[in-house]
């Protein structure tokens, strides 16, 4: 995939950037995005084979590659040591992007117990462990941007959806939360809330070509949002041009007006 270079980042240059679930769908894009920046990039994924191929790939058209480990974001001990080794090799840890999550869809009578509680592990308890974890490597030295996400799934009620959705309504919470008490400390926390992106994992499961129409639809702009889109978002928010903005959610969904 041909990277776009809309903007540079010259800060963003050599900083730290963490990034979960980054093997793939958006987090590959955010992971192309910092990579190319010349960013001192690493994530981590469940997928080897997604991530390794990723890597190759940038490997092949930058000349070097990010740093990928396999990790499960639900297992809390293995995220908080993936950022902590990030932080020991570089000497710090700049950006925390929070991207993995788990949309896979259920109607709500067929969720259990146990369904319940891994959805809510996957897209929102990993959120605020590895916000709390990375804050305590950014404080010391006093700057480091956290962008959380967030889904305008909750806005929409979209069918089938009920716990991810509870998750990400709660990262507007949490996102002005961590802002004020990381503020003083120099750290800005936001969240960057997707609209209908498309996917390779969107279009093989649930958008088809008239759900895609009917989604250009019902945007201002009648264009197909891609996840380089939320890509560039991040980059925004990671750099210290955006030192201003903490405690926002920046929706990037070409104007749903639905």
């Amino acid at each position: 995939m041909t990277i776009r270079q809309i903007a540079k980042y010259a800060d963003l240059h050599g900083k730290s950037v963490f990034i979960s679930g980054g093997g793939s769908g958006i987090g590959a894009d955010l992971v192309r995005a910092f990579h190319t920046q010349g960013a001192a990039t690493f994530f981590v994924d469940i997928d080897r084979s997604a991530s390794d191929a990723l890597c190759e790939e940038l490997k092949k058209e930058t000349g070097s590659s990010p740093d990928f480990q396999v990790c499960d974001v639900t297992d809390l001990e293995s995220l908080a040591a993936a950022l902590d080794r990030i932080a020991d090799l570089t000497g710090r840890l700049d950006v925390l992007v929070n991207n993995a999550a788990n949309d896979t869809r259920y109607l709500s009578a067929e969720v259990d117990e146990a369904n319940f509680d891994a959805s809510i592990a996957v897209n929102l308890k990993h959120q605020f462990f590895a916000a709390t974890r990375a804050f305590a490597h950014m404080r010391r030295r006093g700057s480091g941007s956290i962008i959380n996400f967030g889904s305008v799934a909750p806005r929409l009620g979209i069918r089938n959806l009920a716990v991810y959705s509870t998750c990400k309504s709660a990262v507007q919470g949490l996102t002005r939360s961590l802002a004020r008490e990381f503020g003083e400390f120099g750290v800005r926390v936001n969240a960057i809330v997707p609209g209908a992106i498309m996917t390779e994992r969107q279009r093989q499961l649930w958008i088809t070509e008239e759900i895609e129409k009917e989604n250009q639809k019902a945007q201002c702009l009648p264009r197909t949002l891609v996840a380089d889109d939320i890509a560039q978002m991040a980059l925004f928010l990671a750099s210290d041009v955006s030192w201003g903005c903490t405690s926002q959610n920046f929706i990037v969904d070409a104007g749903i007006t639905g």
